[in-house]
This record gives C-alpha cells, sequence and structure tokens, in this order.
C-alpha cells in the first residue's frame, strides 16, 4: 500500500484517502520528521470529524508519509497556545486524543494507528488513544516533555500507567528515555511489531478485516470495552441488556443469522 502524499506544504497538511470503508489519515511533513503545527492539528480534528460524520467509512487508519511517525510538537508555533491556554484544534471537532475534553466530541468509530521510526511525545499519545497500533520495527518511542520543561497532556499520563502500571509508566515519563518496538510491545503500547516494509499493508488488512464487521456491533463493542477501562466493569456492564436488544433488532443482526444459515460471508449496511 503506497498512499500518495500532497505537495508538501510549510506547516504540513493532514491527507485523507478513502480506501472502501476505510479512511486513510497521513500526516505530511516528513521535512520536519512530521513535527505538528497548529495547521496540522485543525486538519487532523477534521479528519477525525470525517471519520464519524461519514456513514459510508467504518474504520480510520491514522499513518505518517517518510521514515518517521512524529516527532511531536513544533513547539515554536505551539509553544504561543500553551501559553496562552488555547488549543489548536477547534471546538466542536472530534478529539484525535479522545479525552472527553469540554467543548470536544469522543470518537465513536474504530481506529487503527500505524507508526514507524520516531515516534515521540504527540505520536505515543496519538496511538494510546487510537483502539489498535502496529509498529514498525525501527520504531523509536520517547515521552520526553520532562526534557523539556512541560508535562505531557494528550493523555500519556493517563495511558501509559492504564496499560503498563504506575511503575513502568513513570520510568520513561520521568526520564524521557528512548526505547524501542519491544519495550513498547511488552508495556502494552502496541499490540503488533512488523518489519518496516510490512506496516502499511498489516495496518490496512487489519482496517479493512475490522471494515467487514457489523459497524453498529463494532462501535457498541468498542464503547462499552473502553467505558470498562474508564468507569469500570460494573457500569459497563449494566449496558448488556439495552445495548444487546437495540443490535438484535437491527438489519444487520438479522443479515448476520442469514449469512450463518446460508453459508456465505455476510453484507452488512450499519442499519
Amino acid at each position: 500500500m503506497n498512499p500518495t502524499p500532497t505537495p508538501a506544504h510549510p506547516e504540513g497538511s493532514i491527507d485523507t484517502e478513502v480506501r472502501g470503508q476505510v479512511l486513510l489519515i497521513g500526516i505530511n511533513r516528513p521535512a520536519k520528521r512530521n513535527g505538528f503545527t497548529p495547521k496540522m492539528f485543525r486538519e487532523l480534528g477534521e479528519a477525525y470529524t470525517r471519520l464519524d460524520e461519514d456513514p459510508a467509512l467504518r474504520v480510520g487508519l491514522l499513518h505518517a508519509f517518510g521514515e518517521h511517525f512524529t516527532a511531536g510538537l513544533d513547539l515554536p508555533t505551539i509553544a504561543p497556545l500553551m501559553q496562552r491556554g488555547e488549543k489548536a484544534i477547534p471546538l466542536g471537532l472530534v478529539e484525535p486524543t479522545d479525552l472527553g475534553t469540554p467543548g470536544y466530541r469522543r470518537r465513536t468509530k474504530p481506529m487503527v494507528a500505524a507508526v514507524q521510526g520516531i515516534t515521540y511525545t504527540l505520536g505515543i499519545e496519538l496511538m494510546l488513544a487510537a483502539d489498535i497500533v502496529i509498529a514498525a520495527d525501527d520504531c523509536r518511542f520517547s515521552q520526553l516533555e520532562v526534557k523539556r520543561g512541560i508535562m505531557a497532556t494528550g493523555g500519556a499520563t493517563l495511558r501509559m500507567a492504564e496499560r503498563a502500571g504506575l511503575g513502568n509508566a513513570l520510568l520513561h515519563l520521568l526520564t524521557g528515555d528512548e526505547f524501542g518496538a519491544a519495550e513498547a510491545l511488552r508495556l502494552n503500547f502496541v499490540q503488533k511489531v512488523v518489519p518496516a516494509a510490512e506496516l502499511l499493508d498489516t495496518a490496512l488488512a487489519l482496517a479493512v478485516t475490522i471494515a467487514e464487521q457489523a459497524p453498529l456491533a463494532v462501535v457498541a463493542t468498542r464503547l462499552n470495552a473502553l467505558k470498562a477501562v474508564e468507569h469500570g466493569p460494573v457500569l459497563a456492564m449494566h449496558d448488556f441488556i439495552d445495548t444487546q436488544q437495540r443490535l438484535s433488532n437491527s438489519e444487520d443482526a438479522r443479515e448476520g443469522v442469514r449469512s450463518f444459515v446460508e453459508r456465505r460471508p455476510a453484507r452488512f449496511t450499519g442499519r
């Protein structure tokens, strides 16, 4: 799979491409190691919002052009916003870090992230906010905000501890050290490590497989698992009966039964 980037923009861009029911979301500023500018943040929020709003799209695939995923923030352009306490993503859009920040929407559809090369700071936070992460074996990770006199505020302090335990999280958060794909896999930051040459094909194949499942069931399953993590299993369990009743009365559930009886692949419509 070789997505084609748009011509380089000095402030970078977020390029989108539709492959069937998958929206490819590409970080495009390779000359600057895909460092994020305010323009890129805005376009990323717009791309995530497009995924959630377009009924023809079922899964997102976040990836990057060039050798690296992202070196993180382009501090000269982002620091003034941070100093004023402002965010680069306009209110009302889907928040790519999926933190539930007031004024922003949370993503409902699944997101696969494919990361390679340098994946620093914001790069780790974006991949931890995704649902499944495929990492190239050449990945270099670092949550290095403490080396710049700031704190990670895109979810790393929350999700690294949740995935790996407090001690493992603080080992990397408080030192800002660099670690590789094997360590990221050990800590449950990524779900699979593959050769760099196979990264995008592997991630796209996974996204396509998810897109082939019943969309309403996929969204409901994702949201219930997320609720269990964020609010506890008891609250998530309380949704079981109502959610199952709603899903079982859908056209997709009826199609699931028909396809089973007729021994053929299901053709789900999301209704």
